[in-house]
């Protein structure tokens, strides 16, 4: 059932082809929206753009060329950028500080840092011209608590919820709001290969640790449903959430 929570708005997906993202531009188009899907391959975005009748925009968002390209592009359709999901991110390596590898450390901070950043300055840049605007960054529960064996995804999240509430209170007097996101452990292929590499790192089975740091551990004893973190961008994209700014919210199926 097509709904009109976002009727008439523009929103911008990054790492819109899989997982979390997919799941936000479906409900996004559902309610309304018109999308634009971006990410690294044509051939996982083209597909959910095409199904909303959306737009599918190839984009780096560690190159900060391909980001501005990105939100040029996006002001063509009707003028504005009503909402962006900074959803684009990777899961960076998975090992103890001390064995690290210092290359992957810096990719995973290009991309889910660096690269979040310069899609906030570009959304910032349009929204406060407009006088309007919604920016929803993608953290995790990591953002507010370590991780063993998770260093540079800990560090990002963490910093995301920072420039949330930094960057809030500079848009604020646009009417642009900016909020964060916390999910827990979400269902799907990337959870599937984190639990790879936690068993391979550490040497007992991916159950066991499934079990133990993220289902068991949960109030509701099971994963998070990608649909549900769309759910939770639904509201800070609409008018639902005109008041809230600066906030976080713990999608996690109560990992307390």
């Amino acid at each position: 059932m097509k709904l009109n929570t976002l009727e008439g708005k523009v929103a911008i997906i990054t790492g819109g082809g899989t997982g979390i993202g997919e799941a936000v531009a479906d409900m996004f188009a559902d309610h309304g929206a018109y999308v634009i899907i971006t990410g690294r391959s044509l051939e996982t975005i083209l597909p959910v753009a095409e199904r909303n009748n959306g737009t599918a925009i190839v984009c780096d968002v560690s190159k900060f060329e391909d980001v501005q390209k990105l939100f040029t592009k996006a002001q063509l359709i009707n003028g504005n950028i009503d909402v962006l999901v900074n959803n684009a991110g990777i899961p960076g390596p998975v090992a103890p500080i001390a064995e690290v590898n210092v290359d992957q450390w810096k990719e995973c901070a290009e991309i889910n840092l660096f690269g979040a950043m310069y899609c906030m300055r570009e959304a910032a840049r349009v929204m406060c011209a407009q006088k309007s605007g919604s920016i929803i960054n993608m953290s995790s529960l990591m953002g507010i608590e370590g991780y063993p064996m998770r260093s540079a995804y800990t560090a990002t999240k963490f910093a995301l919820v920072g420039m949330t509430e930094a960057v809030a209170r500079e848009v604020g007097p646009n009417n642009v709001r900016v909020n964060v996101l916390l999910p827990g452990a979400v269902s799907g292929k990337n959870m599937n290969r984190i639990l790879e590499h936690r068993a391979e790192a550490e040497g007992r089975p991916a159950s066991e640790i499934e079990r133990e740091n993220y289902t068991d551990v949960a109030a509701l004893k099971r994963w998070v449903d990608p649909k549900e973190v769309a759910k939770a961008a639904l509201f800070y994209a609409s008018d639902a959430s005109s008041a809230i700014t600066g906030d976080k919210m713990k999608v996690c199926c109560g990992r307390f």
